[in-house]
């Protein structure tokens, strides 16, 4: 592999020459074909399948992730919108017919969806397949050209990613840039038609502000404080399992929609904290720094930001289970805090990691205003079989999405939208909502030249105007009423 000081440099002026390379692609009307984007996303099924165990062992060394989490989690989940992808592409493509008004009568009129153009698509570390390739299907589906900006804090899948999408996919519609801030930069001083962006808040600042110089979209991919609320009226047992899947068994608790801490009551809290305990021993052992299963956290400022959280004097006695590390392998093991302070620095921040702190209230319902007392999170968890509890958590809850008696699993529905609210992300995709996040629904209202209506010409007569106001009200009557001058 060349070293970066032998790489050739990416700037300014080679990013615009690309982006002028593609946008020719893209005005010759390449990708707006059925076929071309069918043959893509059959291209990236094929480039998946072949090459399953590659991107393991890049998973692997970028984040020590296991076999198991790197199939189920983004092997499968690609693979899987790939499939729908293709077999709803049609129906997608299709334009929708759409009712007209009388005072546009004769006429019809629909809905097209036309690709948007020129797209960039930069996305994250901590899941560096899918959240890669996720977003590509959406971009080929909606017939755009497309620019990938892996993340280089999981050099092992960029590199992957850059030769696998220069072997499999069209490069003259599809390009990969690896790089850093330097190559970011670069990309963000074009002009493009639409940026996707996977990441944290500070960075989708700058990505917003570059985009704004052009009146670019954005759709931003966020993050936030994500609760779990947990009732006393439930299978502790199940619910605790649940809640480990979607913190520890989802990158060591690095991914968006992971529980970034519980609330429950006071008189519930000790029994939570049991059973989150006995649980977590049978999945990781007596010594979860030893377990193949968890993934370590993904380099040493990541590392270092924990302990930092961890470190916090307000903290101090709050740990009840765990709180191992080991710098030298980048491991952290699960730790659960009771009782930490609102105002402690893990509270004021995503943690985005392996820590779990439990905030404990008089009555659950208190819960309501600790959630909406901060930014909106990408997604809020309840766990309860308390009907009416569930209906006002839904109501009053601002989230990107909502899971009840779950954590996470709203991710692989691809019927329903993923994405955030507030800080916690602009837009939505997977599925459908992909497609449409790369196109523009376009108007178009068809007329032919009979049934030109004198009145909308001048000159303008009490007459005309009557039944002007009858035409935009759109009522049959008042027509009737107003050719016979009775209004």
């Amino acid at each position: 592999m060349e070293s970066t000081t032998m790489r050739r440099r990416f700037d300014s002026v080679e990013a615009s020459a690309m982006v002028s390379d593609l946008r020719v692609t893209f005005d010759s009307g390449k990708t707006r074909s059925y076929e071309w984007r069918a043959s893509q996303l059959k291209a990236l099924t094929k480039l998946t399948e072949e090459n399953e165990q590659a991107i393991v062992q890049a998973l692997n060394s970028d984040l020590s992730k296991c076999e198991t989490e790197a199939y189920i989690q983004e092997i499968a989940m690609l693979k899987n919108s790939c499939k729908g992808a293709l077999k709803e592409l049609k129906r997608w493509m299709t334009s929708e017919k759409v009712k007209t008004s009388i005072s546009t009568f004769p006429s019809t009129a629909e809905i097209v969806s036309e690709p948007l153009g020129v797209v960039l698509i930069i996305s994250a570390w901590n899941y560096p397949f899918l959240l890669s390739l996720e977003p590509i299907i959406g971009a080929i589906a909606a017939g755009n050209a497309v620019v990938l900006k892996p993340s280089e804090v999981a050099p092992a899948t960029s590199s992957l990613l850059a030769k696998l999408l220069g072997e499999y996919l069209d490069n003259s519609c599809i390009r990969v840039v690896e790089g850093a801030v330097d190559e970011t930069s670069a990309l963000l001083q074009q002009k493009w038609d639409k940026i996707f962006y996977t990441g944290n808040g500070r960075v989708a600042r700058i990505v917003m502000a570059a985009a704004a110089k052009h009146l670019t979209p954005v759709v931003l991919e966020l993050g936030g404080k994500s609760p779990a609320v947990v009732d006393s009226n439930i299978d502790l047992k199940v619910a605790t399992r649940r809640i480990i899947a979607g913190k520890w068994c989802c990158n060591n608790g690095q991914a968006c929609i992971s529980p970034d801490y519980i609330i429950t009551t006071k008189d519930y809290a000790p029994k939570l904290v049991d059973a989150l305990k006995t649980e977590l021993e049978k999945f990781y052992g007596k010594n979860p720094l030893e377990s193949k299963d968890l993934s370590r956290i993904v380099n040493s400022n990541h590392f270092g930001r924990l302990t930092k959280l961890l470190d916090d004097e307000k903290l101090s006695g709050k740990i009840v289970f765990g709180g191992e590390k080991d710098e030298s392998k980048l491991m952290i093991s699960p730790t659960i805090l009771l009782d930490v302070p609102r105002n402690s620095l893990m509270m004021r921040e995503e943690i985005f990691g392996p820590l779990l702190p439990i905030i404990t209230v008089d009555k659950l319902e208190e819960s309501f205003d600790v959630i909406n007392s901060g930014t909106k999170p990408l997604a809020a968890y309840l766990f309860t079989t308390n009907n009416k509890l569930k209906e006002q958590f839904v109501m009053n809850i601002s989230a990107g999405g909502l899971v009840i008696n779950d954590t996470a699993l709203h991710l692989a529905i691809n019927t329903l939208p993923f994405g955030g609210v507030g800080e916690s992300g602009i837009g939505a995709y997977h599925g459908k909502f992909s497609f449409d996040a790369f196109s523009h629904k376009k108007a178009v209202l068809y007329r032919s030249f009979f049934g030109d209506a004198a009145i909308r010409y001048p000159p303008y007569t009490n007459t005309k105007m009557r039944l002007l106001k009858a035409l935009i009200g759109g009522g049959l009557l008042g027509i009737i009423r107003a050719l016979f001058g009775l209004s």
